[in-house]
Order: C-alpha cells, then sequence, then structure tokens
C-alpha cells in the first residue's frame, strides 16, 4: 500500500488553468481602472480653469471665450504626461485633450469637456461634463458618463 504525497500533475494543471482564467479576467479591468485614474489628473486640472471662468463671469457677467480671456496660461502650459492641454473655448467651455499615454484604445487629443450653466437667480455656475466629450465613457469619472 503506498500513500500519495501531494497532487497530480492533472490537479497542477487545473489549478494553473484557473489562475490563468483568472488573470484574464483581472488584467483588462485593472488597465480601465489605471486609465481611470489618470483621467482623474485632467478632471483636478479642469477645477483650476473652472475657478477662472467663474472669476470672470462673476466679474463680466458673460463667459470668457479662450484662456487669455480667463486669466489662464496658454493651453499647453499645463501640460503634463497624460495631459495634451486644457482650453477655455466659447461659452467658457473647459476642454481638457489627453495624449496617447493614457493607455488602452485612447487616442492623442481625445477630451472631456466641461460645460458651465448659470443657475440659482444668476450668480451660481454648474458644470456638466457629458456632452461633448470624446473619451470613452469607461474611462470618464462617473459623473462625466
Amino acid at each position: 500500500m503506498q500513500k500519495n504525497r501531494g497532487f497530480t500533475l492533472i490537479e497542477l494543471m487545473i489549478v494553473v488553468a484557473i489562475i490563468g482564467i483568472l488573470a484574464a479576467v483581472a488584467l483588462p479591468a485593472y488597465q480601465d481602472y489605471t486609465i481611470r485614474a489618470r483621467v482623474t489628473e485632467g478632471v483636478t486640472a479642469a477645477g483650476a480653469f473652472k475657478s477662472f471662468v467663474a472669476d470672470y463671469y462673476i466679474s463680466e457677467n458673460t463667459f470668457p471665450n479662450s484662456n487669455a480671456q480667463a486669466g489662464a496660461g496658454t493651453p499647453t502650459t499645463y501640460a503634463t504626461t497624460y495631459i495634451q492641454s486644457i482650453t477655455v473655448g466659447a461659452g467658457g467651455i473647459v476642454d481638457v485633450a489627453f495624449t496617447a499615454a493614457l493607455g488602452g484604445t485612447v487616442s492623442a487629443g481625445e477630451l472631456i469637456r466641461f460645460t458651465p450653466t448659470v443657475a440659482i437667480a444668476g450668480w451660481a455656475i454648474q458644470w456638466q461634463c457629458t456632452a461633448g466629450s470624446t473619451l470613452a465613457s469607461k474611462y470618464r469619472p462617473a459623473i462625466c458618463r
């Protein structure tokens, strides 16, 4: 009578196959997560531009149409590894364009657009970031989907 000492080859192969399947599912989800984390850098940087637009609106009672009018630097002043440019456009719209370094299926120049609207008796500005954004929905923050 021989005593078994460990796993058979079949059992080991099954374990390796299960680990492979789990890894195949986890890696794409992790890649999307890292891209969303990189996009957050752009969303945070847009916060400063939202302040520029709001300040201009409070003093002039109209939205700025350019970075210079809003008191911000040139569109590429705030460029980083992941941010290509940040632009204030007509009507105070803030566009954050990303570089291809984000990874995944992101092409250079894809953007998240923040559109201001005036609410509450003309002094509160609300921002919407869904319309006009070209960055894939799965990479945008939840409030921008």
